[in-house]
């Protein structure tokens, strides 16, 4: 990123001031966060970790500004995407996207202004990296940021995970490798890792800022039966509403639920929309538009309804069961309170939900005739790695089981990328690609059973929630917070002088290296990378000399 002395009123690029404020405003000043960023990003690659509302996407306005070249950014969603288009042109940039809501003549327009030099962004799905007409326009364009908007969706392990952004790390390196922006609200240090590792990027500088939410006070109610656990949320809710002003969401996990508790909110004089992937694209698009426009202030909705939805006074948010990871409740959760004011988010769970959290965390490694067929369109068909919608054509699987098919076979090394980006085989069999992936799949089922287990001890516990939440995220969080139904009961407990600390390197006598996540008073919770999350008696494991702590080492 260059800087010159330009004001923004003649040609060439702005300095920094300049760039400020234009897109922040006469008088505004940059975050903390924005402006580490910002400080580094000219001569490394970075991954920036902040909570919603830390103005992540002035980042990258700032850094396009002061680069005088094309920012590309990818970003998951349609709706995200226009509204990222419509936030950087209020800003005065020229930008555009690319995706299938607009039609053929739009799409080629904006990537001929792209290819000319004639825009400032250009905003994309990641499944649009491998279509011939946006690579052909991408290589002749001055691309000098490739930004990965949500960039948890790169991780196996986060919670939106979309095997589409397998093709960000090949387009990169054809482009030449510009310099790499990925950005989420939260990560913990395993997502962390795998982003850096997917996206390609080189010595990279991992960014985290405080996640802390402190006007959002956390709760958790317990259920016997899934009747009393619904009466409870519909309870919660009512007693939530009552305050004057602002909007709440709900969020259960299956899409009958979701009508289940639309009914039931019905019935207790709570007039609330349902919101899930089963329903309509237009009737999804007018609750959307009703609930940001204030229309319509109660949605209950599975986690379909989630990135790009930004309504800054929405006061409450109620889980009908616990989520799938600690991950995607607190990015759920940070819908609340945008505005900064005082904000609610309340758990409600019962045993027997986390079993069915263990079928939804749960998923499968493609047919090894899938394996096959893509490995063949990679190995035989002229042009097909370059092409996604070739390599479909040629292997006969729709483009989304392609690109899944594509993370595996890349992910047990059956196919790399060469210099320039290219997908080339490496002489793996399929069937070898297929025995090594189903190898790895177990693995990470065990983890994802740990991450699941994590859940229902943030609902259990009586320490400060705020704590186990953030520590889990890779923060270090050691006194009680005083804005969570265990501070208000008395049951935190301080931990500052605990023998263990999070973020600390361990070695366990049969499990090997690991990294304190969580410290409580009498319990520590180590993540060990082919176990996953672990809870011991801290006392007992350092006595018996199970676990150790690690000289002079710490996890990033």
């Amino acid at each position: 990123m260059t800087r010159s002395t330009d004001d923004g009123s003649g040609a060439g690029a702005p300095d920094l001031d300049a760039a400020v404020r234009r897109v922040l405003g006469e008088g505004a000043e940059l975050r903390a966060a924005q402006r580490d960023a910002l400080d580094g990003l000219r001569d490394r690659d970075t991954l920036l970790v902040a909570r919603s509302g830390a103005g992540k996407t002035a980042v990258y306005a700032i850094a396009t500004l002061l680069s005088g070249q094309l920012t590309v950014v990818v970003s998951p969603l349609l709706a995200l995407q226009r509204d990222q288009v419509a936030g950087l042109r209020e800003a005065g940039l020229r930008a555009e996207s690319v995706s299938s809501a607009r039609g053929a003549r739009a799409q080629a327009a904006a990537l001929d202004r792209a290819a000319a030099g004639d825009l400032d962004v250009l905003v994309l799905g990641p499944e649009q990296l491998v279509r011939r007409a946006v690579a052909d326009a991408l290589d002749r364009a001055p691309v000098g940021l490739v930004v990965v908007d949500e960039a948890h969706c790169v991780s196996e392990w986060g919670h939106d995970f979309r095997p589409d952004y397998v093709h960000v790390a090949g387009t990169v390196e054809r482009l030449g490798r510009p310099r790499v922006l990925a950005l989420t609200a939260t990560a913990s240090p395993q997502v962390r890792e795998e982003i850096v590792e997917r996206l390609g990027m080189v010595d990279a500088r991992v960014l985290v800022h405080d996640a802390d939410r402190p006007n959002i006070w956390l709760g958790a109610h317990h259920a016997s039966t899934p009747r009393e656990r619904d009466d409870r949320v519909v309870a919660v809710v009512r007693e939530l509403a009552d305050d004057p002003g602002g909007a709440g969401l709900v969020y259960a996990r299956t899409r009958s639920h979701v009508e289940e508790l639309v009914e039931a909110l019905g019935r207790a004089g709570l007039a609330a929309r349902g919101y899930h992937a089963g329903l309509p694209g237009q009737e999804r698009a007018r609750v959307e538009r009703a609930f940001l426009s204030g229309e319509q202030d109660l949605v209950v909705a599975t986690s379909a309804f989630g990135m790009g939805v930004d309504r800054a006074d929405v006061r409450f948010v109620v889980h009908a069961g616990p989520p799938t990871s600690l991950d995607a409740y607190y990015q759920e959760v940070g819908r609340a309170g945008r505005d900064g004011g005082p904000a609610r988010a309340v758990l409600v769970s019962r045993p027997d939900d986390i079993g069915l959290n263990q079928y939804l965390r749960s998923g499968g490694v493609p047919r090894q005739g899938t394996l096959a067929a893509v490995l063949a369109a990679v190995r035989d068909a002229p042009g097909a790695a370059e092409d996604q919608r070739a390599l479909s054509h040629a292997s006969g699987l729709a483009a989304r089981t392609v690109s899944r098919a594509l993370g595996v076979l890349l992910d047990t090394g059956a196919v790399r990328r060469e210099e320039g980006g290219a997908l080339a085989a490496t002489g793996m069999s399929a069937q070898a690609a297929y025995r090594a992936a189903a190898e790895r799949q177990e693995e990470r089922r065990a983890v994802e059973r740990s991450r699941v287990e994590v859940v229902r001890a943030y609902a259990d516990t009586t320490d400060c929630r705020r704590r186990l939440l953030l520590e889990l995220l890779g923060e270090k969080h050691p006194r009680p917070c005083g804005a969570c139904d265990s501070c208000d009961a008395g049951t935190s407990v301080e931990v500052e002088d605990a023998p263990l600390r999070p973020g600390q390197a361990v070695e366990h006598a049969e499990w090997g290296p690991g990294q304190v996540s969580v410290v409580e008073e009498d319990r520590v919770t180590v993540f060990f990378a082919e176990r996953g999350y672990v809870t011991l008696d801290t006392a007992v494991a350092l006595e018996a000399g199970l676990l150790r702590a690690v000289p002079g080492a710490s996890a990033a």
